[in-house]
């Protein structure tokens, strides 16, 4: 890859014909249309919501340099970003009285109205910039490596940039614009930044039925060239009616599940949305609170029901264990049997032993999945050999 330094351009050049969409919350256009600010695989802007543009104003009026900027050339006398768009941006929007400077007092000093001599070394202000050239293939690489300001991109932010074409832009146009008006109702189920493309993400891992990078990045690559994308689309808002359909209230635990996961396992089964609601309020309110895992009721009630392991059942306290014990010890011995009601059953050996405590497991009389409650009417004590052997029913 080549690269030429170039010390003579002035912030007031880079930012002549700056162009700032407000609907994809990006830059667009510098150098007088020359450069490219935000080019497809670039990250969203993010210095106003991390409230560093500001910042990046002052040191210009301080003196203080604002570190390399890499200009990709890409024709004759055409550029476009590789590295230092966030700190462009915040110029061209300071410039084009997008934000004001806020004072000490908390006033507010929009560009406009600064004093002569400020504005003017804002302007004057040399950029140091490498012009690089290459083929794609190396531009891409390079970019893979690096910081945007001490900002590390996210592997979704590579991946748009390494598989950046006609796909990534319809699926960006979609995903990662938070003016969206679907963005509130997805917010219900996904964990995330619509500017960080994690929504994004959470749709190409549900289409792709896999959240392993390889094979997200195998679908991205498959489908670069699309213009069309119906099928990631279609399949995101199957996932999304499924669930609200299923699940009538939404639970602050459903945000960021598997939910693609779910789909695939379970969509075809049949559900009563009345009865799902009815057992997972029991499940999420239950006043004993007796489920660990909050958000593992989902794939339970999904599930049937049967696997308690998703809810990490609060087991019996040590207290309530010895209570039992000693109340069911007390009584085996005045009727001569052992304590372990299953071995007093039985005709062995073990039908009149009196077990240690530390012999014996608590058990639920009522399963747990049957509604037994995890107290201590519902608590019995059992030979460990005779609770493995329940257990495993």
């Amino acid at each position: 890859m080549k690269t030429d330094l170039v010390t003579d351009l002035t912030v007031e050049q880079v930012c002549k014909g700056f162009v700032y969409n407000e609907l994809e919350g990006k830059g667009l256009f510098g150098l007088s249309g020359r450069l490219v600010i935000q080019p497809e695989y670039q990250r969203n802007y993010l210095y106003a919501e991390q409230k560093k543009e500001e910042a990046v104003i002052r040191s210009v009026l301080s003196g203080y340099p604002l570190g390399l900027i890499y200009f990709n050339k890409v024709g004759e006398e055409k550029y476009e970003v590789l590295d230092g768009q966030q700190r462009i941006t915040s110029l061209g929007r300071f410039i084009t009285g997008k934000f004001p400077l806020i004072d000490e007092k908390g006033m507010p000093h929009y560009y406009k109205s600064m004093p002569d001599d400020l504005i003017k070394k804002i302007n004057d202000t040399p950029l140091t910039i490498y012009i690089c050239e290459g083929e794609e293939s190396e531009i891409k690489e390079w970019f893979r490596t690096i910081n945007i300001a001490g900002i590390t991109l996210n592997h979704q932010e590579i991946s748009n940039a390494i598989y950046s074409g006609p796909f990534v832009t319809k699926a960006k146009e979609e995903f990662s614009n938070s003016n969206n008006a679907n963005i509130q109702k997805w917010s219900k189920y996904i964990d995330g930044k619509v500017n960080r493309q994690e929504y994004l993400r959470v749709a190409l891992e549900w289409v792709a039925k896999s959240d392993e990078d390889d094979i997200v990045d195998g679908y991205m690559s498959k489908h670069r060239y699309d213009t069309d994308i119906t099928e990631l689309k279609t399949y995101f808002t199957s996932v999304i009616d499924w669930v609200s359909s299923v699940f009538i209230d939404d639970e602050p635990e459903m945000k960021g599940l598997p939910w693609g996961k779910y789909y695939e396992k379970y969509h075809s089964n049949a559900y009563d949305p009345q009865e799902v609601q009815k057992k997972v309020k029991e499940l999420l309110y239950d006043e004993n609170n007796y489920v660990k895992h909050r958000r593992g009721v989902f794939e339970y009630v999904l599930g049937g029901c049967t696997d308690t392991k998703l809810l990490e059942i609060r087991i019996f306290d040590d207290n309530i264990k010895r209570l039992v014990y000693y109340s069911q010890t007390e009584v085996a011995k005045k009727n001569g049997t052992s304590n372990c009601p299953l071995c007093a059953m039985g005709s062995d050996a073990n039908k009149n032993k009196i077990w240690a405590l530390k012999e014996m497991d608590a058990d639920h009389v009522t399963a747990w999945s049957k509604g037994g409650a995890t107290d201590k009417a519902n608590c019995q004590m059992l030979c460990k050999t005779h609770n493995r052997a329940k257990g495993n029913k």
